[in-house]
């Protein structure tokens, strides 16, 4: 093991490549089932090409089937319809702007120039995206930014997939879905269906056609089937991918890479505790999802204090790195944080299960401020997710902001909820989350303070600021309520700033927040066409990688709502594109040698 990466030393040996009884040939071998490794499956078997596509546990989607599946492309088709031409430069200029040079610019302009071509490719395989024309940048003070720029995938009837397919999406995050996480909704869903607390004719139209559906779903499955969001999209894919003759192999590990005269051409493959070769004649896409799974991967490329909960895959374990790393490839440069990341509260579910909540608007709303121990602010609590835990690790004292703490009121509570707990909940409920030590409660700031070890004197003080800004609309400190972004998720209703409102109702509560990775960004060095690198800055023969196992064309920076799946998307497309065009190995002859992760005696 080195000091910077766990792995451990790789060895070699030969064995004869012969095609043998038990042996799998397939022209493409795709590691990992997120979005990267689905669109390199998909786009590779629609180019014509036999495909296998390996999944480590026992579900599909990864991290992508917890997320929204959004997709950053700017200049897409949608975009191209209204007439918006100069998307391509504009995006450029933000990209610049906001990455600078902390990333290779030819990588992140060949992200520019094939995301679109992606986009289209896959609307015609039937793989398709609304356009979410409201959606800002996160960076909306940039030069370039803009909004639009993210596609939200459409719903997807899961009963196209038949029964057993359909048990094998990862199921959605239970507190980001209803009913126990067994009813998805979109967003937009989300914000119609509060209003069935006004008594609104079109939210009660929208409750009783969901849940029309849902319960007849529930005669026959084990949850809905109408997907949404992340889970529309993998189950797209998969749906697309096995109606192309693509195959997926679940609970299956790549332990080895096999290589010949410097090409990868498949891997040692382990599946219900045996092992076969699985020979690639054009080669191998990493796609495994990235390390966030992995405390010691954590531990040794992302910020001190070491983050101890994410809301990954458990298969984001950083195997596939590994893999490459044995290979020959170069691992990209540090990015400082090397993450993208949630600010995330940790509970618990009546099982006993750990609840990892992303908190990813109720932020932005009024009545909310985000305190140190000092008891004071440090960040505009509606920014992007990203940016807030940015700014939790730059507090000016070490670990001041780790946990941050979320201060609210009673009205507050009650009508926007809070993380786990949920707008309107009633107060038996809310007291279960207060005796289990999920958010804490008190009479008086004071006494809140003194509960959860804040400086009362700095939290006093933060809240009568907090209050006069309320007043005036203007938060004179961080000003919250001026950035377009936050404007989104504020409450449209409330004036003068939608983002700002009083903390003035007993009781008080207190919420702990912690980082979180979503996602990693330092991975495997990668050219504009998707290959792997190797430390001269090659290309390693037969090697790809997509989505978090390559380096980040972004660097460490998150440009726009699914910057992470846009980009896994376009270079797992690029990728199987490429493998496509080239021209095939012959991995029945020769001699091979093994890039394996473990030493072999």
């Amino acid at each position: 093991m080195t000091a910077t990466t766990p792995r451990t030393p790789h060895a070699e040996s030969a064995v004869a490549a012969t095609a043998r009884p038990g042996d799998t040939v397939v022209d493409l071998l795709v590691l990992g089932t997120g979005a990267a490794g689905l669109s390199a499956a998909v786009t590779a078997a629609a180019s014509g090409l036999e495909t296998l596509v390996l999944e480590k546990t026992e579900y599909l989607g990864g991290t992508t089937a917890y997320s929204a599946g959004t997709c950053w492309v700017p200049g897409h088709r949608h975009q191209r319809a209204q007439g918006l031409a100069d998307e391509r430069a504009e995006a450029s200029r933000y990209l610049d702007a906001v990455v600078g040079d902390k990333a290779p610019r030819e990588i992140r302009e060949a992200y520019l120039d094939r995301g679109p071509e992606m986009i289209d490719w896959f609307h015609d395989l039937g793989v398709r995206f609304w356009h979410s024309r409201t959606v800002v940048d996160y960076h909306p003070e940039e030069d370039g930014a803009g909004v639009g720029r993210a596609l939200e995938p459409e719903t997807f009837d899961g009963r196209r997939l038949g029964y057993e397919d359909f048990r094998r999406v990862r199921p959605p995050v239970p507190e980001f879905a209803l009913f126990g996480g067994t009813l998805m909704v979109r967003r937009a869903e989300v914000n119609r269906l509060l209003e069935l607390f006004r008594w609104s004719p079109r939210a009660a139209a929208t409750a009783l056609s969901l849940g029309i559906r849902w319960f007849f779903d529930r005669l026959r499955y084990p949850r809905g089937t109408r997907l949404a969001m992340g889970n529309a999209l993998v189950a797209n894919l998969f749906h697309t991918l096995t109606a192309r003759g693509g195959r997926v192999s679940f609970s299956s590990t790549a332990k080895e890479l096999l290589i010949e005269d410097g090409r990868v051409v498949g891997a040692i493959v382990e599946a219900d505790g045996r092992e076969r070769r699985v020979l690639a004649r054009r080669g191998v896409v990493l796609a495994g999802g990235g390390f966030a799974a992995s405390h010691a991967w954590r531990e040794a490329h992302l910020p001190a204090p070491t983050p101890q909960f994410t809301r990954a895959a458990e298969g984001a374990t950083g195997d596939t790195l590994a893999l490459g790393l044995a290979a020959g490839a170069a691992l990209g440069p540090d990015h400082g944080d090397n993450g993208f990341w949630f600010p995330s509260s940790i509970g618990r579910r009546r099982d006993g299960s750990l609840v990892v909540f992303p908190h990813i608007w109720d932020r932005a709303k009024p009545g909310i401020v985000a305190v140190t121990a000092s008891g004071r602010r440090f960040v505009d609590e509606s920014v992007s997710y990203h940016r807030f835990v940015r700014a939790m690790y730059a507090a000016p004292a070490r670990d001041e902001a780790i946990p941050a703490w979320l201060i609210i009121d009673a009205h507050a509570l009650r009508e926007y909820g809070l993380g786990m707990i949920r707008p309107h909940t009633p107060g038996r409920a809310l007291r279960r989350y207060v005796s289990d030590g999920y958010i804490h409660r008190a009479g008086t700031i004071a006494d809140l303070a003194r509960r959860i070890g804040v400086d009362p004197d700095g939290l006093a003080e933060t809240v009568r600021t907090n209050n006069r800004s309320a007043v005036t609309g203007v938060d004179e400190e961080f000003g919250k309520g001026t950035s377009p972004f936050g404007h989104q998720y504020g409450d449209a209703r409330h004036r003068p700033n939608v983002n700002l409102g009083p903390i003035r109702r007993a009781p008080f509560y207190a919420l702990p927040l912690v980082p979180t990775p979503l996602g990693t960004a330092r991975g495997l060095r990668i050219d504009t066409e998707a290959r792997v690198l190797d430390a001269h800055g090659r290309p390693i023969a037969g090697l790809y990688a997509a989505g978090n196992d390559a380096d980040s064309p972004m660097a460490a920076e998150y440009p726009g709502a699914g910057g992470q799946v846009g980009a896994g998307m376009t270079f797992g497309y690029i990728a199987a594109r490429h493998a496509a065009s080239a021209a095939p190995s012959s991995p029945a002859e020769g001699a091979v040698r093994i890039a394996t992760t473990e030493a072999r005696s």
